[in-house]
Parts: structure tokens; C-alpha cells; sequence
């Protein structure tokens, strides 16, 4: 990301313009079949997914590149009495993360090298789970420049270390009625 970038999250999330409340459904999902530990949730926005995994009892760094989205995230944790390690960085700048997670999360913001690298972070048994918006020629919402989509097939690629516990691409209705078109997947480091 760029200066730029972190100006246009901050001003969305100010502006609140980037109405994101609920968990992904991704997440939520698969939440109960876990292991409970530490989990890591990348590009985090205002911690939704987070908080989730914390109310679960995880332990969580929570890393984005916009502190008014980690502001807003911070306040709803303490209302909620949970403790999550709010960090602020670019992405595009080399980060050392810990090792040896339980969980990580990445959901719609795509940097397919960072996805492959955080493979290596997961702890034996650990789980990744992504999801990205997929290119397309439907009409679908979501990016319109395919910079911030992945084509089919490339997030399987970028996970190839791990064994694959679902793989899929879809175009489907999202809770609000709109089309989206999605790759994601949960993987398994064994």
C-alpha cells in the first residue's frame, strides 16, 4: 500500500463509509472447528473478524495499515472487555510476524506473495483462511480494477504448501442481495 492508501482507508473508515459490521461469513463458519490459541488476522479494517476470534478465546494480533479502522476496532474491544494486539503497518513493507499461529485470517485484500509467506507462520495443525474477490466478466460488486482480484485458480497456487480442506470459487448473493464473486479457502498446515 502507499501514503495514499492509508488516507483512503482512514477517510472510509471516519467518513463511515465501509460499512463492515458482521464477522465474514467464512470465518464464522468455520470458527468451531479451530484449534482454540493464537490467531493472526491480516489487514483487519475495524477488527469484525477479530473481535469474533477473541470472543472465542484466541489470542490475536490484528495488523492494518489505517488507524482510524484500528481506533474504531480498539474501542469495540474494550467495550467488549477483550484484549487483541492492535498493529499498525503498511503490508507492503516487510513485517516480522510471530510464528507458530493457530489461525490466520486474510479476507478480501489480496497480496498473494503475503499469503504464501504467512503459510510458514502457521503452527503445526494451524489453519488459513482466506478469501478474495475473483475476476470476472459479470457484474459483480466489489473492486472493478483487477489489481484487487485474484484469477481462478491462483489463490489454490499460493497456498500449495498446505493441505487444501476447501477450495472454492463462486459467484453467489451476498446478505445484502448483491453479487459477488469469490475464491476462498481453507487450508491446514500439517
Amino acid at each position: 500500500m502507499s501514503e495514499q492508501d492509508r488516507i483512503k482507508w482512514n477517510q472510509r473508515y471516519a467518513e463511515d463509509s465501509y460499512q463492515k459490521n458482521n464477522p465474514v461469513t467464512l470465518v464464522e463458519d468455520w470458527l468451531p472447528r479451530l484449534p482454540v490459541g493464537r490467531a493472526l488476522d491480516v489487514a483487519c479494517g475495524a477488527g469484525r473478524n477479530a473481535i469474533l476470534l477473541a470472543q472465542a478465546g484466541y489470542q490475536i494480533d490484528a495488523i492494518d495499515i489505517s488507524s482510524e479502522g484500528l481506533n474504531q476496532a480498539r474501542d469495540k474491544a474494550e467495550e467488549l472487555g477483550l484484549n487483541i494486539n492492535w498493529i499498525e503497518h503498511d503490508l507492503d513493507q516487510a513485517y516480522e510476524f510471530d510464528t507458530d499461529y493457530d489461525v490466520i485470517i486474510v479476507m478480501w485484500y489480496v497480496d498473494l506473495e503475503l499469503v504464501s509467506k504467512l503459510c510458514g507462520y502457521l503452527a503445526p495443525g494451524g489453519y488459513l483462511l482466506c478469501e478474495e474477490h475473483l475476476i470476472t466478466d459479470q457484474d459483480v460488486i466489489g473492486p472493478t480494477s483487477s489489481n484487487f482480484r485474484v484469477a481462478p485458480g491462483e489463490l489454490r497456487d499460493a497456498i500449495s504448501g498446505l493441505d487444501i480442506v476447501l477450495y472454492e470459487e463462486s459467484i453467489e448473493l451476498n446478505a445484502e442481495g448483491e453479487q459477488v464473486a469469490s475464491a476462498r479457502v481453507v487450508a491446514k498446515n500439517s
